[in-house]
């Protein structure tokens, strides 16, 4: 049996560089000496795991006997995972506080190979359960109460029957696991450490290496030549590998549709929806409903183009701000307008988010060789959660924050009221809550701002950050559904191939063909750019969890008698219920237009306030 917990790494937003102060404070770094106090004690714990990895095989065709020895086993295998994690956490923490050393990356690959063993060791479980059956776990539950932790993992166990294979089958399963992800780690090598990235020289005479950090600094350029050479150069190198990169996406279509066909689903779709229970209908309805309300992507498309003073829109106008700004909000500032902004939420909620920022749960600054990004790891039960940032003091450094620590107070919520075996929640959930802080935040930004400039800032912020965590992750479901369903039916796919069938549903997305936003054909290689396909069905949750959270916020902020405590449920409930049911319990029902809709809506209030300060100016002038 095997209760998943990740290792929460959501990276999130675009990447951030530069070093930290040379004055930056002990405070600004997270403690991992919660977790371990030396490396010894991780030594010392990683033999332990191997210890209890022997215990475990021992219920290997015994759990049956008896309701003790049944529970007795499902305690082991929870602490063997708990260890696990907590093990793999340190391990990658790390590493990831500097990428440069040996040891951290030493020490990441021993906590890798320990994983792949547990989930070998633990694949016994699921056959064994299924041929126990339901009516005797059931009596098992009624004769031990103290079982009541495991009911709804065992639940989740019971009815996946139909696609579990017999004890010899899992753990043959469970060894290739390791021997079938080189799609992947193909696509990650040549992209990130392999490619001969182009170099260009920009307007300023500034000659700049094009690898996928400085693609991602550089789009944002404010000269409009300097954003089209980055582009067309950025872009002509992935063309160049085309055909590589088809094989290698083709390779990980093609084992997806054959797991699907080892579980008995009809495709991947289904299978990759089912491990939660989602219905197809919540996937099939976001995608339709984003295709539906184009003309609000298009509106902002046409706004942009207004603020940047362009005539025609193009694909390398999309990154630009649409508001320059020179404010700074250093990490003690920004930490400050965190708090107040999510007031709404409760005093507890405040009062455990401002003792976690005081407790070195953070590692702040970027440095050299510290990994890019943001993200938050709460999987380890039993400490707290710790958030990874590149803090460069500007206004996105506050979404960044703000979107992380929501993340981390649905760890902690979920950690307190929870066991172990149900404390961690799957994505769908987990985007809730940090696009939920998201909204607070600007509601708060807005009513502190002391002028237009300042609103502009925060609306256009907010602005881009629902383009593209709705409409441009619907865009990337769109396009897997498609490719997927030609592999799950036999189809071939080359690189050029797939191309076409991106770059028909990019222009879709962007108007092209009503003159919207022009793309021209080099672009349509971005597919190969994007990581998260290798990640089967993995994005459209951003998009359904940003409209979630943009729902719960509003009648938050609205006030509606009971909406901050149907909120708050969803976070305390952890992975206790199947999330689709949770989320509608708490009144948003994802497989249904209203949440999509109403984000829809929002998106239009805001271009609304932009455009009466743009009206207001221009009067004014």
């Amino acid at each position: 049996m095997k209760f998943v917990r990740s290792l929460g790494l959501l990276a999130m937003l675009a990447l951030a560089s530069g070093c930290a102060s040379a004055a930056e404070s002990e405070a600004d770094r997270w403690n991992l000496t919660d977790l371990y106090a030396t490396q010894a004690d991780w030594d010392q714990d990683a033999l332990r795991l191997e210890q209890q990895l022997q215990t475990l095989a021992k219920c290997s065709g015994h759990m049956a006997p008896s309701v003790k020895r049944f529970k007795a086993c499902l305690d082991l295998n929870a602490e063997v995972l708990k260890r696990s994690i907590r093990l793999s956490a340190y391990a990658s923490q790390t590493h990831d506080q500097d990428t440069g050393l040996t040891a951290g990356q030493d020490l990441k690959q021993r906590a890798d190979v320990l994983n792949n063993r547990v989930e070998e060791g633990s694949s016994f479980f699921s056959p064994e359960i299924l041929q126990m059956g339901r009516s005797r776990v059931d009596a098992f539950l009624r004769q031990d109460k103290s079982l009541a932790i495991y009911r709804h993992p065992l639940d989740d166990m019971l009815r996946m029957a139909p696609h579990t294979l017999e004890r010899k089958g899992e753990a043959l399963i469970a060894q290739f696991g390791m021997a079938t992800a080189a799609a992947g780690a193909v696509y990650s090598t040549l992209a990130d450490a392999d490619m001969p990235w182009p170099k260009v020289k920009l307007s300023d005479g500034t000659e700049v290496v094009l690898d996928q950090t400085a693609y991602e600094q550089y789009r944002v350029l404010s000269n409009r030549a300097d954003r089209k050479l980055v582009f067309d150069a950025f872009w002509a190198k992935w063309k160049e590998f085309e055909r590589t990169f088809g094989v290698t996406f083709y390779e990980q279509l093609k084992r997806d549709a054959v797991y699907a066909k080892v579980r008995n689903y009809p495709d991947s779709l289904t299978q990759a929806l089912d491990a939660n229970k989602l219905p197809r209908s919540v996937y099939d309805t976001m995608v339709a409903q984003a295709n539906a309300n184009l003309p609000t992507l298009h509106r902002y498309f046409k706004l942009r183009a207004k603020m940047l003073g362009v005539s025609e829109m193009r694909y390398y106008d999309v990154y630009p701000p649409l508001v320059s700004s020179d404010l700074k909000y250093p990490i003690g500032l920004s930490t400050e307008l965190m708090l107040a902004a999510v007031k709404p939420l409760g005093d507890d909620y405040v009062r455990a988010m401002a003792q976690g920022t005081r407790s070195r749960w953070m590692d702040v600054n970027p440095r050299p060789k510290k990994r890019s990004g943001a993200y938050m790891n709460g999987a380890v039960y039993d400490v707290h959660p710790y958030l990874l940032l590149n803090h460069t003091d500007d206004y996105e450094s506050v979404s960044t924050l703000a979107h992380e620590w929501g993340h981390a107070m649905h760890s902690y919520l979920a950690n307190k009221a929870q066991p172990f075996v149900t404390a961690d929640y799957p994505t769908f959930t987990a985007e809730i809550a940090s696009t939920t802080n998201e909204v607070l935040l600007l509601e708060h930004m807005l009513k502190v701002a002391k002028s237009d400039d300042e609103r502009l800032l925060y609306l256009g912020s907010a602005l881009e950050n629902l383009r593209a965590t709705f409409f441009r992750q619907a865009m990337f479901a769109d396009f897997e559904r498609d490719v997927h369903a030609r592999v799950d039916k036999g189809e071939s796919l080359t690189g050029e191939a797939i191309t076409r069938i991106y770059g028909d549903i990019l222009k879709r997305y962007h108007g092209d063909k009503e003159g919207v936003v022009r793309i021209d054909d080099l672009y349509t290689i971005e597919w190969a750019f994007i990581p998260h396909f290798y990640n089967r069905f993995y994005v459209f949750q951003y998009a359904t969890s940003v409209s979630a959270g943009n729902m719960f916020a509003t009648e938050i902020l609205q006030g509606k008698p009971g909406a901050r405590e149907r909120y708050l449920n969803i976070l305390r409930a952890g992975g206790s219920r199947y999330p689709y049911e949770l989320v509608k319990e708490a009144g948003v029902d994802l497989a249904t237009p209203a949440p999509y809709l109403a984000l829809v809506a929002r998106m239009n209030s805001i271009m609304d306030q932009i455009e009466a300060i743009l009206e207001k100016r221009k009067h004014a002038s």
